[in-house]
């Protein structure tokens, strides 16, 4: 099973996890050590609350599998793992447990409360040119003319912009994967990862990501970290030399995912059709991993263990989660939330009905023989209905009853203030471009993100009026102007934005703090009303405040009564216009086309 490399790898070339912690939930921990022709060396240890339970071989001498059990009061400290072959010298690896980092507000969770703004960190803003290549890297240099070449964007840039996001009304940053990917090609969005346990260089280092997420907390702010369980880049040392051929889906010529996600629960589907759509890989530079091999399993669950104790992270976001084992998955969720209870978790799963999205979704709502246990997911169909509301023509399903009769699945969920609604993101065509560039659809757009139910999350640029359509992808991940030392203008700033880009940043800064500073659209309840004429009327309300949101999807200005809604509106004779500051009186109200009004009741 030697891939021919083992001549280059060092006797002893890396043992995973690093270091690990006394006092997890979990007491046991199986090592994966990499090194030439390890397998033939006897591995000792002695140190007291550690014992060595077992050591398994796999098909490829490179690798071994230690388990180890850390008892309850193990003490913090060093001890050397030995790796034992007669007539050769001792190799020796001091390994560290570390006391557990008890921090307030560490691994906090991101909810409701949130406002998650997305960030692809090669393209956000370049803090650290000296960072920008490596010479021992697959892929060097920057090209910023290359929508596929790499543009020196890092972590450092997105420190400091804190003071631009805080002020925005940001809550939460999500930064798509950081983790090293040494691939030859457009290696810059992070979905090839070749290094589990480290921050790729261009990006940073794992010291610096560690301080970023400390800033953030320092700030108020929370991180989101985006993982990849399916897949992996092929330049990898567990690809490029593979502990056995079961860690990746194997097929006899290369097959590619048939990306249907329907055949996850199609209760008549073909077993083959389940079989190509979850082992099926992304891509030739993707291998698919056997979420089925239980070395795979500890690997994976014990590195993404190993980044939030590390870091501190707040939540996870979770790549292609449909494609996934979704039993593996399932157990995943239990054992990490086992370590840190507050954690949040949402899965990507870009479906096409509120059903399929429910599939994947906690509590076996909707008949799925068993418990995903992943609270949320990424709510595409709340998006393309809110895209027919604002676009569509108003008709029985269509227009803005999409978007009414999409809310009204909500009972398919356990909990669908869990989901993460969005309008645009690094995979698809921004939300400007999809609105015409009309900006009043623009507005309305933002208005009903910021006072939905769930977790709303915005691509970065979006408050600018950043714009194109995903063909291709890279069409969409364009440089923020001002992240790069000598860029023409800095929209970081209002001088560096025209009247335009202002006028859309101040909107949406006024929306987003005004959802900070008021529960009614974060944990608040939500009723709505059938549309009539085209107008479309909800409410947030809690004890404090109630929050009615209107918006006009006719082609024309409208005016309305407002008598119809007295279930909510209980006396109420004015609002204020959340975003004009106006007083409104309530008994009818004036709506110009494709635009929404958010009014808080006053008594």
């Amino acid at each position: 099973m030697a891939s021919g490399l083992s001549a280059q790898i060092p006797a002893l070339e890396r043992v995973e996890p690093m270091f690990w912690w006394v006092g997890m939930h979990n007491p046991d921990l199986q090592l994966i050590v990499h090194g030439n022709d390890i397998a033939s060396r006897k591995v000792e240890l002695n140190y007291p609350g550690v014992k060595l339970v077992a050591v398994h071989k796999v098909e490829n001498p490179n690798y071994l599998f230690i388990d180890l059990r850390i008892f309850s009061g193990t003490t913090p400290g060093t001890f050397p793992i030995k790796f034992i072959k007669a007539g050769e010298k001792a190799l020796s690896y001091n390994y560290e447990l570390k006391k557990r980092d008890h921090s307030p507000g560490r691994a906090q969770g991101v909810t409701d409360k949130d406002l998650i703004y997305l960030i692809m960190p090669d393209r956000f803003s370049n803090g650290d040119p000296s960072n920008d290549s490596f010479s021992n890297m697959r892929e060097t240099g920057i090209n910023r003319d290359s929508m596929f070449a790499r543009h020196g964007g890092d972590i450092q840039g997105v420190m400091n912009h804190l003071d631009y996001l805080k002020d925005l009304g940001v809550t939460a940053i999500w930064l798509t994967p950081a983790i090293e990917n040494d691939e030859p090609h457009a290696s810059y969005h992070g979905y090839a990862v070749t290094d589990h346990y480290k921050i790729d260089p261009r990006f940073g280092t794992n010291a610096l990501y560690k301080q970023f997420v400390e800033k953030c907390h320092s700030m108020g702010l929370k991180v989101v970290m985006d993982l990849v369980h399916n897949h992996a880049g092929t330049e990898g040392y567990t690809i490029s030399d593979m502990p056995m051929k079961s860690w990746v889906h194997q097929w006899p010529k290369y097959t590619k995912s048939n990306f249907r996600d329907a055949a996850d629960m199609d209760p008549h589907g073909s077993p083959m059709d389940k079989k190509i759509m979850q082992d099926g890989w992304f891509d030739h530079r993707m291998a698919d991993m056997n979420e089925n091999n239980p070395y795979l399993q500890n690997f994976l669950t014990q590195n993404h263990i190993w980044w939030v104790e590390y870091s501190g992270v707040d939540g996870f976001r979770l790549d292609t989660y449909p494609y996934n084992d979704l039993p593996y998955m399932a157990k995943w969720a239990v054992d990490v939330k086992a370590e840190f209870p507050h954690l949040s978790i949402f899965g990507e799963t870009l479906v096409w009905s509120a059903a399929n999205q429910a599939f994947f979704t906690e509590g076996n709502t909707v008949n799925q023989g068993f418990d995903t246990h992943l609270p949320g997911v990424t709510d595409g169909v709340w998006k393309e209905a809110v895209y027919e509301a604002l676009n569509g023509k108003e008709g029985w399903t269509d227009g803005v009853n999409r978007l009414y009769s999409v809310m009204a699945q909500d009972f398919l969920y356990k909990d669908a203030t869990k989901n993460t609604i969005f309008l645009d993101n690094h995979d698809m065509s921004r939300f400007l471009s999809v609105v015409g560039e009309d900006i009043n659809k623009y507005k309305s757009g933002m208005a009903m993100l910021m006072t939905m139910r769930g977790v709303p999350q915005m691509y970065y640029g979006d408050e600018i009026l950043m714009k194109n359509f995903s063909r291709p992808d890279g069409l969409v991940r364009e440089d923020f102007p001002g992240g790069w030392k000598g860029d023409k203008v800095n929209k970081f700033t209002a001088a560096g934005r025209t009247s335009a880009e202002n006028d859309a940043f101040n909107y949406v800064r006024k929306l987003a703090n005004y959802r900070k500073n008021t529960t009614a659209l974060q944990t608040g309840k939500m009723m709505q009303y059938i549309p009539q004429k085209g107008i479309y009327v909800y409410f947030r309300y809690d004890d404090k405040k109630t929050v009615m949101v209107v918006y006009n999807s006719d082609d024309k200005e409208q005016t309305t009564a407002t008598d119809r809604y007295f279930e909510r509106i209980k006396g109420a004779k004015k609002a204020k216009n959340v975003i004009t500051d106006e007083t409104v009186d309530l008994s009818k109200l004036t709506i110009p086309s494709k635009a929404t009004l958010v009014l808080e009741l006053v008594d």
